[in-house]
């Protein structure tokens, strides 16, 4: 592996190569739990396409595979490096390109900040509408490697309804173009399609053509509590009877309020058990949101119509509602989505499994298109592992995706499948399906060497 490391030396020069232990180290995981820790042979810091071509003809001739990478931000493991590969950070790869307010467009490389983007953009009254949480860290490339979504997405959709065009180093180190700068366009097979949310597996992103919507000039937040969560998930579906489409509808459970309370100093639990945050925005942002509080009042829920600095605060601690922690084999937040119908329903199965196997659960959702986000740990005891704890987390993990594909949902909503996923992918996808998308990926990379064990 020593002449692999010293030909990307060679080829690229020392500064953007690292075999330093700790650099490999930091680089090998993201923010998912880890199944099976490997250090990489080399993380390797890309300052442009051609580097990216040369490092993935490398990685080929030597039989390496190449994980790329962006933030690290992804909690499904799905830059988690694997055995006899060299991780590829994609992050000083972070110009904009282009930015186009008659066309209403950008081209910008992948390692740019999803929030820098924004800024960017906000002076010409546009802005860029994915917003998953980790908005101010995770990069574009990232974003369209796993089709992330984010608090925005019921109203202005998930990445790929952003996205034009693509360039894309394949596993040969070629490099192709798909898709188009028009919004419109259905020419052939739908490639730039077929690449967002593939998670690395069938080429490396070097390159994105985005669309861009309208920035809101009015913005109404409404923060309606609830005695528990149950509750507040029929508010959504009161709000959708309404026929209102908020740009953001947001649910807090009771645990996430008190721990937002305990890290920020906030007074959530003290106003409720539940949390339902909704924000309306566009020219008719006043009139729907004067809707969205007799719909909620009617149903129950103090509601209150939050002034602008407490309207940005709530938005924020939503934001971080996932806390400090890091996912590991003790804690395991999930990305699982129902349809809206079955809120109510899978709260309470949630609720159910939590109470029965004995762990702890905290819920947030994308209420306003069924996604949630729980959150199951348990509590370690000492620094050995606990396996009565371990068995009971993983039961209720395994009954609460069981659950949502029994109504209809899906093991992800915008996290994608990883690594970590891996395991309950066959209960969604039946085989013939899988099949269909291993010979996909055989096509588009023969030897295997692009982000192997991830995704399908």
């Amino acid at each position: 592996m020593g002449s692999l490391v010293e030909e990307l030396v060679g080829v690229l020069g020392a500064a953007q190569v690292s075999a330093d232990e700790t650099v490999l180290a930091s680089y090998a995981v993201d923010q998912a739990p880890v199944l099976d820790f490997q250090l990489p042979e080399a993380v390797v810091f890309a300052g442009s396409v051609a580097d990216v071509q040369a490092v993935v003809r490398l990685c080929g001739a030597h039989k390496v595979s190449v994980v790329a990478r962006g933030a690290g931000t992804g909690v499904s493991g799905g830059a988690h490096a694997s055995r006899n590969s060299v991780v590829l950070s994609l992050e000083r790869m972070n110009r904009i390109l282009d930015l186009n307010p008659e066309d209403e467009t950008a081209v910008v490389e992948p390692g740019v900040i999803n929030a820098a983007l924004n800024e960017a953009a906000a002076p010409h009254g546009l802005m860029y509408a994915p917003d998953p949480a980790s908005f101010r860290t995770s990069t574009i490339g990232g974003n369209v490697a796993t089709n992330a979504g984010g608090l925005r997405c019921a109203k202005y959709g998930v990445t790929r309804d952003s996205v034009l065009a693509l360039d894309v180093v394949m596993a040969d180190g070629s490099l192709i173009h798909t898709g188009h700068q028009t919004f419109k366009g259905v020419a052939g097979y739908d490639l730039t399609g077929l690449f967002v949310g593939s998670e690395g597996t069938l080429g490396i992103v070097v390159g994105a053509t985005v669309r861009l919507k309208y920035l809101p000039r009015e913005v109404h937040t409404i923060a309606a509590f609830y005695p528990d969560f149950r509750q507040a998930a029929a508010g959504v579906l009161a709000v959708g009877r309404a026929r209102v489409q908020p740009a953001i509808m947001e649910l807090l459970d009771g645990g996430t309020l008190a721990q937002l309370d305990e890290i920020h100093g906030s007074d959530l639990s003290v106003r409720g058990r539940s949390l339902l945050l909704i924000q309306t925005d566009g020219f008719g942002a006043a009139a729907e949101a004067d809707v969205v509080r007799s719909v909620l009042a009617a149903g129950g829920a103090r509601v209150s119509t939050e002034a602008t600095a407490e309207a940005e605060q709530l938005v924020e601690l939503r934001r971080n509602s996932r806390g400090a922690e890091v996912d590991d084999q003790y804690r395991v937040g999930e990305d699982v989505a129902v349809p809206r119908s079955r809120l109510v329903d899978y709260v309470a199965v949630l609720e159910d499994l939590a109470a029965e196997h004995h762990v702890n659960l905290k819920v947030v959702a994308h209420a306003g298109d069924g996604n949630l986000h729980p959150t199951f740990w348990v509590d370690r005891k000492d620094s050995a592992v606990d396996t009565d704890a371990m068995e009971r987390l993983n039961l209720a993990l395994d009954a609460s995706v069981t659950a949502a594909l029994a109504m209809g949902g899906t093991i992800t909503g915008e996290h994608g499948i990883g690594q970590y996923k891996l395991r309950w992918l066959g209960l969604e996808q039946p085989e013939p399906v899988r099949q269909l998308q291993r010979r996909i990926k055989d096509l588009f990379d023969p030897a295997g060497i692009l982000n192997p064990g991830k995704a399908i």
